[in-house]
């Protein structure tokens, strides 16, 4: 009688392990693991000139000028203004942290997506088994892992100084006025301020002018040679000798005005940024340094060198988006839509100026009219085949090339 073991043609029982069947291997797998990007994290720590270098940038440049700007305004409060306020706040954002973000941030991609091949590191991660693909993927979370929360602490700082160390009165036009008055305020404010607002504000009177009454009030006020708009204030105009003196009521009459033809100068100063604007400027940096970051990685894996990648990127953003933002090259134009610093642009929070003045975003500001005309979904829509595309491109070249 013969009887048949339990046992397969290679001569193991099978255990429960093997009724299961085999655990996949899944180092071919495309998405990227845990482990994987704690280890772009970590290598990416360790270049410490790098990571210093960011720092000193995001964090490091704004806290040093309100640190200074802090220190001379409590030694010398009457030669040195607050640290803060709304100027401030709008000077460093759009000035500092929207260029140097999106530079660092370029460099940091540049570096995550070259320095494999720089040290001869490509091939070790290949014989892994790792998919080429996934090893480029985690690359973008380790990087933003660094980057966001960089950008996040040194905007974090702008808007605590900004706030904080904020002026307590508004000075406009050298006279200090209550803020966040309407126009019909502003005009009442300055009827019972008539000589304060006729010889410092800012005034235009024509021959047709509906308002050129204004012209014998102003004339009428003792107050020199002052900062006044379209007139000497104090000297009388020629043939005006003789002219019965205005009345009190006139005086009032004409301050308000003055302070009418200067309200939509008014209603832009602040004494200190909004929390809707704070809040808008810091996604807006986050998105300029999410995108320097990702066309950075995809351009350094692409042409596999640091350098050369980070200058392209720095001209990209101080020599080509400035021109080509708001150069009017005839055929061209939708070509120049298509860069992505004049989509960013145009999604600029109201009230920032951005690559040469004029406030920024739809409807904030008054917009911009020196940029080239961008409705946001055209601006939406380049933003995303940016990031698609040099993602794209990156990865390509990380899964075809040589190891």
């Amino acid at each position: 009688m013969t009887t048949i073991s339990d046992v397969d043609a290679t001569g193991s029982t099978p255990g429960p392990a093997g009724r299961r069947g085999v655990s996949r291997d899944r180092r071919g797998s495309w998405i990227p693991t845990g482990g994987m990007i704690a280890t772009r994290i970590m290598e990416l720590r360790k270049r410490r000139g790098l990571l210093i270098a960011l720092v000193l940038v995001t964090v490091g440049i704004p806290t040093i000028f309100l640190v200074i700007r802090l220190l001379l305004h409590a030694f010398a409060p009457h030669s040195y203004g607050p640290a803060g306020g709304y100027d401030i706040f709008t000077g460093l954002v759009a000035g500092v942290l929207y260029i140097f973000g999106f530079i660092v941030a370029a460099t940091l991609g540049a570096t995550a997506g070259s320095a494999d091949l720089g040290e001869g590191m490509f091939r070790h991660l290949v014989v892994t088994g790792r998919s080429r693909l996934a090893l480029y993927l985690a690359r973008i979370p380790a990087g933003l892992a660094i980057i966001v929360p960089l950008v996040a602490v040194g905007f974090t700082i702008v808007c605590a100084v900004c706030v904080f160390a904020a002026p307590t009165r508004l000075n406009f036009n050298g006279v200090n006025v209550p803020v966040n008055l309407s126009q019909a305020g502003l005009e009442s404010w300055a009827a019972d301020h008539p000589d304060e607002v006729i010889c410092n504000f800012g005034f235009r009177i024509g021959p047709s002018s509906p308002t050129s009454g204004i012209a014998a009030v102003v004339n009428s006020v003792p107050c020199g040679n002052g900062p006044g708009g379209g007139l000497a204030i104090g000297k009388q105009a020629p043939g005006s000798q003789g002219q019965p003196q205005p009345s009190q009521a006139q005086i009032r009459q004409a301050a308000s005005g003055i302070a009418r033809m200067n309200y939509s100068d008014y209603a832009r100063q602040f004494l200190y940024p909004s929390n809707s604007l704070m809040i808008k400027s810091g996604l807006w940096l986050e998105l300029e340094a999410v995108i320097g970051f990702v066309v950075g990685l995809g351009l350094g894996s692409l042409i596999g060198q640091r350098t050369v990648a980070v200058v392209l990127m720095i001209v990209l953003e101080v020599v080509l988006t400035p021109i080509l933002s708001r150069a009017r090259i005839p055929h061209f134009s939708n070509l120049q839509r298509a860069v992505v610093g004049l989509a960013t642009a145009h999604l600029t929070p109201g009230g920032l100026p951005v690559l040469g003045g004029g406030g920024g975003g739809p409807g904030g500001g008054g917009g911009n009219p020196g940029l080239l005309p961008e409705s946001t979904t055209v601006a939406v829509c380049v933003i995303v085949a940016w990031l698609a595309g040099w993602s794209v491109l990156g990865a390509w070249r990380m899964m075809t090339r040589d190891a």
